[in-house]
């Protein structure tokens, strides 16, 4: 019998496998499910991307390109962070990865040495702290709260601190709560950063989802300083529907961009070489589909809210978004309360129990690092959210 090493030991199976082999099942025999558990726009990708890749794949581009990127799309990021980010950097700063995940990978692999901690906000994205323990670095959670929109204090993230933290990090739009962080409130956590010099992963994969007054604003552009503590991860998978693609880049400062793309071209090479021509006509092409989808996006959010308002008698509450495409929705009045002869104890049983009896599949909070939440996505029709939402209702009325 082989034995696998520590480190992959070390990385917890995903809760949410079960619910969505559950869910495949139900689909294939038939029963229709709505699914609110989508972390992907619903939309396809817009034509004159995909034509790129075809033109691509017509003028003979399959080779292998360079392992960081092909120039012409790194140039083209490298504008896009002038343009939306008033960051500058050089070409060679920028490292072009297999999704935003596998950058989140590259930059803690880089950076992370064993037993140095990691600093994540919670609720979390349920990959981070999977890598930071797979790089041998110990995920520190900080925890934020409803009332203060799931945003992370200065105050906060200074207490946390200690000789080992190494790294913050940091996700604004986020996933799964939908919280954006305002220019004041980054400033604020860039200037305790700066003080103890701590160096920030910045995942801004969900930066054009924003919706109302707010607006992006990346870590990096705070200062000189913080731009050279900051890792900043991004792609076109949220933005531009090409979850598929996998087309993932960062940008950070010379010696880590240098050390990323020696590593990476020993572990996976380049990204696909059409996928990466298809990703400059994404940057730099018209972006009308993108602004409809946005817009798409932010009348289902405002619809799924209005439907949850409205349902806040059953005892149920939420936090209200201001990015990405989701909702955390508060069931943890539910708890203690039976469904069907069945306990309810936690967010994975209020999961289970919904898409058992009621069809409808969502993820459970607990993989986010908070049992009294479930998260929503509004990455599905209205006529579904209506229909999920309403099932949702009845369940609560059900339970006694």
């Amino acid at each position: 019998m082989i034995e696998v090493s520590e480190k992959v030991s070390a990385i917890s199976p995903s809760m949410t496998l079960a619910i969505s082999a559950k869910a495949n099942e139900l689909k294939a025999a038939g029963e229709k499910v709505i699914n609110f558990g989508v972390g992907e726009p619903d939309f396809n990708t817009p034509d004159h991307i995909i034509q790129a890749a075809k033109d691509a794949l017509d003028k003979g581009y399959t080779k292998y390109v360079a392992a960081a990127g092909l120039p012409a799309l790194k140039k083209a990021i490298a504008k896009k962070f002038k343009e939306d980010n008033n960051l500058e950097y050089d070409p060679s700063q920028i490292i072009v990865s297999n999704g935003a995940k596998h950058s989140i990978f590259n930059a803690v692999f880089a950076v992370i040495n064993p037993g140095d901690e990691v600093l994540i906000p919670k609720p979390y994205w349920l990959t981070y702290p999977e890598v930071v323990k797979s790089c041998g670095g110990e995920p520190k959670y900080i925890p934020t709260t409803p009332e203060s929109g799931y945003k992370l204090s200065a105050a906060q993230l200074e207490s946390a601190i200690t000789p080992r933290t190494k790294m913050l990090i940091f996700n604004s739009p986020c996933n799964p709560t939908g919280a954006v962080y305002s220019e004041s409130e980054i400033r604020e956590l860039a200037k305790v950063c700066e003080k103890y010099n701590i160096c920030v992963l910045s995942d801004e994969i969900y930066e054009k989802l924003i919706y109302g007054n707010q607006k992006h604003f990346s870590i990096a552009s705070a200062s000189p300083k913080m731009k050279e503590l900051t890792i900043v991860v991004n792609g076109v998978s949220k933005s531009y529907a090409m979850t598929g693609w996998r087309l993932g880049y960062l940008a950070c400062p010379q010696n880590v961009a240098k050390a990323i793309s020696s590593f990476q071209s020993h572990a996976t090479s380049n990204v696909n070489t059409m996928t990466q021509y298809a990703t400059i006509a994404a940057l730099e092409g018209d972006v009308t589909a993108m602004q409809k989808m946005v817009e798409v996006f932010k009348e289902r959010r405002n619809f799924m809210l209005e439907k949850l308002e409205k349902m806040k008698p059953l005892g149920l509450d939420f936090v209200k978004p201001d990015g990405a495409f989701y909702v955390m929705l508060l069931c943890e009045g539910l708890y203690g309360k039976t469904y069907n002869g069945v306990k309810i104890n936690g967010s994975l049983d209020v999961a289970n129990l919904l898409l058992e009896h009621k069809k409808v599949a969502l993820t459970p909070g607990v993989c986010f690092g908070d049992d009294t939440t479930v998260r929503l996505s509004y990455a599905l029709s209205k006529e579904d959210i209506e229909k999920g939402l309403d099932k949702i209702s009845d369940f609560v009325k059900e339970c006694k």
